[in-house]
């Protein structure tokens, strides 16, 4: 029987949807980290349990044909990404049966994917990081181990816009020169909790908000010195969060330097970025989302688009001009706020934006007898509530657009459509988060 400590010889048969490798020991699975399929490799039991344990790479006593070297020196430690250690076409193939098999089990049906939408760039995409402030002995500015709060120092993040590492390198300087005192988690005190950055990629503008445990940072004028030397800096913003959560983001930004806002542009639409707007980090593979949901929506023009979750009105607003009219909900008010904005910037009259929750406003739709022949869907990772897709069913739209970031909510959702009559006639994967476990999805549901 294992037990932690133990040391093991095994062959590595398959992926988890976290990106560990398994392999099986007189028939008890085993995860282990840092692994590939196809690995010999000698385990380290750091966890046993009823049905399972949990290990990690010793030595890779045979390497995986889809095995390659990381290039990333802190990619074994930081929780962002899974997948440096193999071959990006092993990667895609386990993305896609990551989505098929998520619809058989919780889906309950043999739906494949039709079409798979590879990243063309593998490495600084992300146009967005946050990164944690903390000191255990030394100053540390990085990415969290994976499911832990210990931070990993890494300035230079392979994944993340190249411009992001100088800025942190100046920031780590600044702190250590003026003694900031950064945040501790345990005590609720210091001051500096996270660097939050963002760049829109089609302008080349760059956002740098400080997180602050406060309402005001020392020293900002030394600070401004050294960042404004890097081109493309547009905005310098504080974003004030004094509670003791785990939630990055305060609700108030407080502009130190420059614009209050950033512009990007999607699928031809001008974009405001606020520190607070969501946006999809990787803005290239966003641009082929996107198409691949107006593909699936298919409009000639006489279609009234709800598009539910929408956000800053991205979707709902790179489709207006195939649209008769485009009606957006989004929950968060700044969102709303920033998709009214982006509709007049981009000289669009016939989006309107409410700000409510998903169910209420497909019901007020339903009671108002409207009915939209397309209802485009993009929740956060919990998926619809089961009250959503009975309302949404009501309305009954002659197509349902279903944008997901968790395959496995996507596939319990498209099962409670289909108990109401709607089948999911065409299935896509894209890669949005290369080198992560994370994929994106979309699905087009027709009422049979």
């Amino acid at each position: 029987m294992l037990k932690k400590n133990d040391e093991i010889e095994l062959e590595i048969e398959s992926f988890t949807s976290e990106g560990s490798g398994v392999g099986r020991y007189e028939g008890m699975a085993v995860f282990v980290g840092g692994s590939a399929a196809g690995d010999r490799v000698l385990a380290h039991i750091i966890k046993v349990k009823q049905n399972y344990a949990v290990a990690k790479t010793l030595r890779i006593l045979r390497p995986s044909e889809n095995r390659i070297p990381s290039d990333c020196a802190v990619s074994d430690s930081c929780g962002g990404c899974a997948f440096r250690h193999i071959s990006y076409s092993s990667e895609i193939e386990m993305k896609r049966d990551k989505i098929e098999n998520t619809f058989r089990r919780i889906g309950g049906t043999d739906k494949s994917v039709d079409c798979f939408i590879e990243a063309e760039e593998l490495t600084h995409y992300r146009n967005k990081a946050e990164y944690p402030v903390g000191f255990n002995g030394r100053l540390n500015i990085g990415f969290y181990t994976r499911h832990t709060h210990r931070i990993v120092d890494c300035e230079k993040c392979v994944l993340s816009a190249p411009e992001f590492s100088d800025i942190v390198g100046i920031i780590r300087k600044w702190i250590i020169e003026f003694g900031i005192p950064v945040y501790d988690g345990e005590s609720g005190t210091g001051l500096l909790r996270h660097i939050f950055l963002r760049k829109a990629f089609a302008t080349g503008e760059i956002m740098l908000c400080l997180v602050i445990n406060g309402d005001s940072i020392p020293r900002s004028r030394e600070l401004l010195e050294r960042v404004l030397v890097i081109p493309g800096i547009k905005s310098v913003v504080l974003n004030i969060n004094k509670n003791m959560t785990n939630v990055i983001l305060g609700t108030q930004c407080v502009t130190l330097w420059g614009e209050d806002y950033i512009f990007d542009e999607l699928c031809g639409v001008r974009v405001r970025l606020s520190p607070l707007s969501f946006y999809q980090i990787n803005r290239a593979q966003a641009e082929k989302l996107y198409g691949k949901a107006a593909e699936f929506a298919d409009l000639d023009g006489s279609e009234t688009v709800l598009d539910l979750y929408c956000g800053a009105g991205t979707i709902g607003l790179s489709m207006a001009d195939k649209a008769k009219r485009i009606i957006g909900v989004e929950i968060v008010a700044d969102a709303v706020e920033d998709a009214k904005f982006n509709a007049k910037l981009n000289g669009i009259d016939n989006a309107e934006f409410y700000c409510m929750d998903a169910a209420s406003a497909a019901k007020m739709l339903k009671d108002r007898a409207e009915r939209p022949e397309v209802v485009i869907l993009d929740p956060p990772r919990k998926g619809c509530s089961k009250e959503l897709t009975d309302t949404v069913s009501e309305i009954a739209p002659k197509k349902i657009v279903y944008v997901s970031c968790d395959p496995a909510t996507l596939a319990r959702d498209c099962g409670r459509f289909n108990e109401h009559g709607y089948k999911t006639v065409k299935l896509a994967g894209v890669d949005l988060f290369p080198r992560t476990v994370h994929v994106e999805s979309a699905a087009l549901l027709i009422k049979e």
